[in-house]
């Protein structure tokens, strides 16, 4: 068969909006089903637009697969109608349609929910072959106009079971910066925010040191991301695979990890780290309140916060802080005093989000049930629009103050602050930043007076997604 799989775009600008990492799910799916002789081609939209001959061989494909997080599955969904008024099957996976897999349904023919590997080979070859979809696990489908589920399969597939993902099969991959490479799947803790634990469970599964190292001198030379939810859960694997890195010389150029606070306890890995061209760590620091961290279920303090932060600088390692606001602890407070304790810490880059109740987590559950999510397009659930009523401020508050705690952060003001001191690096990302947060000001300004509207009872929010406008968007190419 001939299958297409997209990743579409975000909706919105945000902190990585210029650096484009593709997720790994769709490559990984396209490795799986060329080895077994289809002809396969992924398109992800942040790295080349979807136009002209590229649209032509999408509509060709006997199957398209398209892969949503929440604030993609409006446009996803916008393809998958439009394809399929084209004749196009389509299917949907990822994240979001695994917890509201009858959702996609209206837009498309399959679903799959959960972990695809063996489940997505398995609808290509049994389409190929006309087999009988109930045959294939983990599949929604609609039968005589009505909501089918086969039948479920726990997946907990090792990830050496898999063959590397072979990131050549992206269209536009030669426009990539950052290469991903993912050493584990799954999270021992279970943050109420996240559903990382809900898709993939808490049995952590890790890639053998050898695998890990086969795709590290794939990319050697070049800038690598390990976008494992946390590179560093088990310090003992993780300082292997660094000292063989060196002892190999298969160094990347320079290389990023995800990473939890409690890494700085370990001087050697944080020195191997150093020593491999580590340049910047990514760390869910969340909230500087030890309650709301609490709330979290984060199972960390604001003590290892400010040691994660002095530790990793002490090792030449810049710290990127991801915070969040909106927490039943949170008050109009909690702005000021978020922004003081970075700049305090010297921190070198961060996020000051909006806490997003995703589908899948236990706070998209708590908040649902008590009817305080006022709307459910899903664009808006990014991490940077207020999508619920929080405990101590209006959504408005709570949008503006997230707006100008970013603003403060990445101002004029501290981008010559950091060059003064000679931080040319993070100078640059201070001013890339204040440039983000600027776009995202004015592109969203029709959502901050909704919001104002909605609040003095003017207007109504819209409780669901339209995909009016992104038809408009893909209507010249599909």
């Amino acid at each position: 068969m001939k299958v297409s799989l997209i990743e579409p775009r975000a909706p919105d600008f945000h902190i990585y909006s210029r650096w484009a990492i593709p997720r790994l799910g769709p490559p990984q799916m396209a490795t799986i089903l060329r080895e077994q002789g289809h002809e396969v081609k992924v398109y992800h939209e942040d790295l080349q637009e979807l136009s002209g001959r590229k649209v032509w061989d999408i509509l060709k494909s006997d199957l398209v697969g398209i892969s949503l997080t929440s604030s993609t599955a409006p446009r996803g969904y916008a393809m998958g109608r439009l394809l399929r008024l084209k004749g196009v099957p389509v299917v949907f996976g990822g994240v979001h349609p695994s917890f509201v897999p009858e959702e996609p349904l209206n837009y498309g023919d399959y679903v799959i929910k959960g972990e695809a590997e063996e489940a997505f080979p398995k609808l290509v070859n049994t389409l190929a072959d006309d087999g009988d979809l109930d045959e294939v696990p983990n599949l929604y489908y609609k039968k005589d106009g009505e909501a089918t589920f086969t039948h479920e399969k726990k997946m907990c597939l090792s990830p050496d079971d898999l063959p590397i993902p072979d990131l050549s099969l992206i269209e536009g991959h030669e426009n990539m910066k950052i290469y991903p490479i993912m050493t584990s799947r799954g999270c021992p803790h279970g943050c109420t925010f996240c559903c990382v634990t809900s898709m993939f469970g808490r049995k952590y599964r890790l890639a053998s040191i050898e695998r890990v190292l086969a795709q590290v001198e794939r990319y050697k030379g070049r800038h690598v991301f390990f976008c494992d939810d946390n590179f560093t859960v088990s310090t003992d694997r993780c300082k292997e695979l660094l000292r063989e890195m060196l002892r190999r010389d298969i160094l990347p150029k320079r290389w990023n990890a995800q990473v939890r606070a409690d890494t700085f306890k370990d001087d050697e890995l944080l020195d191997l780290m150093r020593r491999t061209n580590c340049g910047r760590v990514f760390v869910g620091f969340e909230s500087i309140d030890d309650n709301v961290l609490d709330e979290y279920s984060k199972h960390q303090s604001v003590e290892d916060i400010k040691n994660c932060i002095a530790g990793y600088h002490k090792h030449g390692i810049a710290v990127h802080g991801m915070f969040m606001f909106g927490a039943e602890g949170d008050t109009m407070e909690t702005f000021p005093r978020t922004i003081g304790f970075a700049e305090e810490h010297n921190l070198d880059t961060a996020q000051f989000l909006v806490l997003t109740p995703v589908p899948g987590s236990e706070l998209f559950n708590r908040l649902d049930e008590a009817g305080r999510i006022f709307t459910y397009d899903w664009s808006l659930y990014d991490g940077h629009h207020v999508v619920f009523e929080p405990k101590h401020m209006s959504p408005l508050e709570l949008q503006i103050g997230s707006l100008r705690a970013n603003r403060k952060f990445y101002s004029a003001r501290s981008s010559l602050r950091c060059l003064s001191g000679l931080r040319l690096g993070t100078a640059l990302l201070r001013y890339a930043g204040k440039r983000i947060v600027k776009q995202w000001h004015q592109s969203n300004s029709d959502f901050l007076s909704k919001l104002r509207r909605w609040q003095k009872g003017a207007a109504d929010f819209p409780q669901k997604f339209s995909l009016r406008p992104h038809k408009a968007d893909l209507q010249p190419a599909f």
